[in-house]
């Protein structure tokens, strides 16, 4: 009988920190501006590019679909899905981002070489500097979202 109410009363007393909903991450100048800014290198194509931008940890933290506490439990079953103007789309686990897990740079930048990104590569793109190669530097970056693994 002890064994049940103490199993019971764990049951009762779980909630997790986040929910475990799909959270749409904002990607307007409002929710930009006040992150922290990062210059970002990353060669292209043979392209080098010199730009700057947020970090994605941040973004995510900023729209609650990430904490700031390190990660654990439900919560390392749960990806980012970055989709582009065209419908290319690139996912990152959070324990991939997560600082004291995996600890990836992801960059979503809006300049390069001094000027705001145009509408062909922008106006925002996503940057994977420690990438081996470029696959995951999406341009024309429209929506992130936070979802469960199925």
């Amino acid at each position: 009988m002890r064994t049940l109410a103490c199993a019971l009363l764990g049951a009762l007393t779980f909630v997790p920190a986040f929910a475990a909903e799909p959270v749409q991450v904002p990607l307007d100048a409002a929710h930009l501006a006040p992150l922290p800014r990062h210059p970002v290198e990353m060669k292209i194509h043979e392209r080098a590019l010199h730009c700057e931008g947020v970090a994605l940890v941040d973004l995510l933290r900023a729209a609650n679909a990430m904490p700031t506490t390190p990660l654990r439990g439900a919560h390392l079953a749960r990806v980012a899905v970055v989709t582009a103007r065209d419908g290319y789309r690139v996912v990152f686990s959070l324990g991939e981002l997560d600082a004291s897990l995996g600890g990836r740079a992801v960059y979503l930048v809006d300049r390069c070489d001094g000027k705001a990104i145009d509408d062909k590569e922008g106006p925002l793109r996503l940057l994977v500097p420690d990438d081996t190669r470029p696959a995951r530097a999406a341009r024309q970056v429209q929506s992130i979202h936070v979802e469960d693994v199925p």
